[in-house]
């Protein structure tokens, strides 16, 4: 599966979620009616768009939208934010601030509210996984098969990159700093 076939994807479920179904729902929806090959394709490309994602700009940003973020959560941070399509990834790769501007997490902060479902998209994590299930009756086969698939594919580099400066998510002066109109929706005003 190449890129502009995984942000279609993307972008189909995102058409396809209802008030009763998440995207992460839909995407297993759709990954379930492809085949095995095109299923380990998405989460090929998956694991590419996630893994840029995995930095402490981006962690700080989950840490103010969310309340605070453990690892687990940071990933399904991750996950929400791919669910979300390419446009508002692109934007957050370039700059995690700019999740200050989504409706969601401005909606959420005049609320008072953490963790946005949206964007905690723990489901989106696992479409694969569960798609891959639905279509073979066994959640182990992915496992398997992923490891095949992987060891015929070039072979990746171990350190996919840095995660950039890491820095104290508890500083609000620091947060202030660094993601400015985040934490100003989020935090009290810096001292």
């Amino acid at each position: 599966m190449d890129t502009n076939e995984f942000w279609q994807l993307i972008d189909t479920a995102r058409a396809n979620a209802t008030t009763g179904k998440t995207v992460g729902e839909a995407l297993v929806d759709l990954l379930a009616d492809r085949s095995k090959e095109d299923i380990l394709g998405y989460q090929e490309r998956f694991d590419e768009v996630y893994g840029a994602l995995c930095r402490w700009d981006t962690w700080a940003a989950a840490y103010l939208i969310g309340g605070g973020c453990s690892d687990d959560s940071f990933s399904d941070f991750c996950a929400g934010l791919v669910a979300q399509g390419r446009d508002w990834y692109v934007k957050v790769l370039a700059n995690p601030d700019s999740l200050a501007e989504h409706p969601v997490v401005t909606a959420a902060a005049a609320a008072g509210e953490d963790m946005p479902v949206e964007f905690f998209a723990e489901d989106a994590n696992f479409a694969a996984v569960a798609a891959y299930e639905r279509l073979t009756g066994d959640e182990e086969s992915f496992w398997e098969d992923w490891d095949t698939y992987r060891a015929g594919q070039s072979p990746a580099e171990d350190d996919p990159g840095s995660m950039g400066e890491d820095f104290d998510f508890d500083d609000p002066n620091e947060m202030h700093r660094r993601l400015p109109r985040l934490a100003a929706l989020c935090l009290p005003p810096a001292g």
